[in-house]
């Protein structure tokens, strides 16, 4: 079983209070981008893998770019490939624990894991997010599990903020964590007049937990809703990502990125979550 779980842009990020639980309440809209995206495959332990073959092919374990696990108990064997290499514990990815989730619930079967991660690590698009979501609904289907939306969307938001997203394919409005969702339809004319590119920087990556720290939460006068309400050429001037001012401060060179989207013709332009990777969205001519 083979997919391609897709990244998100968020169209206007407000962090708006702490609560009490160390989190922070947000609003923001995930828009799905299937520009960047990687490749998963889940298969039961003794049937034949689609990807192996090519990773091996396509990737140098010796320069690191290829990482190999199996679990203690056996049950999970994961390959993760990545051009940049790979440096967290292959049995920590988040497709794992989504399996260890459902597995402790419903005593499932051996699994290996192959993923093929081109999307950017710490670049504020939600690959990881994505896989986990993506891992949840493979496994249901393979293992006959026939989990229901809701039962997923609880799996997802126990694996990350914005994981509950990626088990829809379209734009939706994210509250509380990021993991209470409505559905949110953008003008029936914007992709006809918009045209949206992802601008990812090299060597610059960003960590969530340090994006937040110096994050002063507020609340706006104006709630993103209303914002996003309006055309997209004046959302420069108040759909806004909260992450840019402390994540500016730490990489200077991430603002003059942001200010050479609207050099080249940009109606609006904003960093992605909490950084790196910027979208700008320009007028189709």
């Amino acid at each position: 079983m083979i997919a391609h779980p897709f990244v998100k842009l968020n169209f206007g990020l407000d962090v708006l209070r702490k609560r009490p639980d160390g989190f922070h309440d947000l609003e923001t809209l995930f828009v799905p981008c299937h520009e960047i995206h990687d490749t998963l495959e889940i298969i039961r332990s003794d049937d034949f893998s689609a990807t192996s073959a090519a990773i091996q092919v396509r990737y140098d374990a010796g320069k690191g770019q290829i990482a190999q696990a199996v679990s203690d108990d056996g049950k999970v064997l994961v390959t993760i490939a990545r051009a940049e290499g790979v440096d967290w514990d292959p049995l920590e990815d988040l497709t794992v624990r989504a399996f260890r989730m459902l597995d402790s619930d419903y005593s499932l079967g051996p699994v290996k894991i192959f993923l093929e991660k081109t999307s950017p690590v710490g670049a504020g698009l939600g690959g990881g997010s994505a896989d986990a979501a993506f891992a949840l609904q493979m496994i249901s289907d393979l293992f006959g599990l026939d989990l229901s939306r809701e039962k997923l969307l609880d799996y997802a938001s126990g694996l990350g903020s914005d994981c509950a997203f990626f088990l829809y394919d379209r734009p939706m409005f994210g509250s509380g964590r990021g993991e209470i969702l409505s559905e949110y339809d953008l003008p029936q004319d914007f992709d006809e007049k918009y045209e949206v590119k992802v601008v990812v920087p090299e060597g610059v990556s960003v960590s969530t937990a340090d994006a937040y720290k110096g994050i002063v939460p507020s609340v706006p006068h104006v709630p993103l809703r209303e914002r996003l309400a309006l055309p997209v050429e004046k959302w420069r001037d108040c759909v806004t990502n909260a992450f840019e001012e402390t994540v500016f401060m730490k990489y200077p060179s991430l603002s003059e990125v942001k200010r050479s989207l609207y050099d080249t013709g940009a109606a609006y332009a904003a960093m992605s979550g909490s950084g790196s990777a910027f979208f700008a969205i320009y007028p189709r001519s």
